[in-house]
């Protein structure tokens, strides 16, 4: 049994989620390979090739590859992906975009947002924002599968490093084409990659009060930013700030949140944070009832106080 790995990277380096799919791959069995698809990404390959548990790097370099687009990616995946048992993806929204595409055009279920492997053929997954855990068995003979990252351990890096093959690129779909990218640049961590979050809720009551509060706070604290839908619909933060359901799902060290009263939606997309202090007015409020740490009272009254205590 062979699975192969789709890394997620940017033609520079690999994202940390790519690891923890790795670690995921590890749990089903049987040997990996890992696709780096992409455009002058030999730094990427070579990084790859250090990844524990992994046996060999397959190389596919052409231009189509540069932007990521999924239509180009599933079509190289699709190309190989009769000689693996399993293809797994992070369920970024790189690989969110690319495993139905894969799955469709190999005729086969896609199994989504696994959360831990039974056995090579059997998945647990949350389903209803996580209140409940859905074990899924595949009987498809190719199983196409994305991996909720915090639910795994990131798999090491090692000394040692695994062949990289240099395979051939297939042609071009040429169905889309790249326009262009807005990427915002921040000073602070990457938000689902940090170790350390600071999330703001609707209780903030404006965009300028949020960022007054926290940031501060933030920047103390060498932090992440983010922010309940409540905040992002409000208009109080940016959409790529948003944690939750239909955000970004993070699992840092320390998350730690104003002003949100904890909505369901929100809670399963941090909820797995190894330590949760939560600030709100209302001690009635659902967030508490995962925090490890509440503060009862007035976050603009609280959050400056413990910044200046920091």
């Amino acid at each position: 049994m062979t699975i192969l790995v789709v890394a997620d990277h940017d033609n520079v380096s690999i994202k940390g989620a790519t690891f923890n799919t790795v670690k995921a791959a590890i749990a089903c069995g049987g040997d990996i390979h890992l696709l780096v698809a992409g455009h002058g990404a030999n730094e990427v390959a070579q990084a790859a090739a250090h990844i524990e548990g992994v046996s060999q790097i397959l190389y596919a370099d052409a231009a189509q590859f540069e932007h990521g687009l999924a239509e180009e990616l599933a079509a190289q995946v699709t190309a190989i992906a009769l000689d693996y048992s399993h293809i797994l993806f992070p369920a970024t929204a790189s690989g969110k975009n690319v495993a139905p595409r894969v799955a469709a055009q190999l005729d086969v279920a896609q199994i989504s947002d696994i959360s831990r492997v039974v056995s090579a053929d059997t998945f647990e997954r949350p389903v209803y924002a996580g209140n409940a855990i859905a074990t899924v068995q595949s009987s498809d003979t190719i199983k196409v599968v994305t991996v909720r990252p915090t639910a795994f351990e990131a798999a090491a890096h090692t000394e040692s490093a695994v062949a990289i093959q240099t395979i051939l690129a297939v042609q071009p779909a040429a169905v889309t084409t790249f326009v262009g990218a807005e990427i915002s640049k921040s000073e602070r961590p990457e938000l689902q990659g940090a170790s350390i979050v600071v999330s703001g809720g609707r209780g903030l009551g404006s965009q300028a009060q949020f960022n007054a509060l926290l940031s501060p706070l933030a920047d103390k604290l060498q932090a992440a930013l983010g922010a309940s839908r409540a905040a992002v619909d409000s208009g109080y933060a940016p959409n790529d700030l948003q944690v939750g359901q239909t955000g970004k799902i993070v699992a840092p060290q320390l998350y730690i949140a104003c002003g949100i009263s904890g909505a369901i939606q929100h809670l399963a997309g941090m909820k797995d944070s190894k330590v949760i202090v939560a600030i709100n007015k209302d001690p009635e409020a659902p967030i508490f009832g995962v925090a490890d740490y509440g503060l009862v009272g007035d976050i603009f009254e609280f959050v400056p106080e413990l910044v200046a205590q920091i």
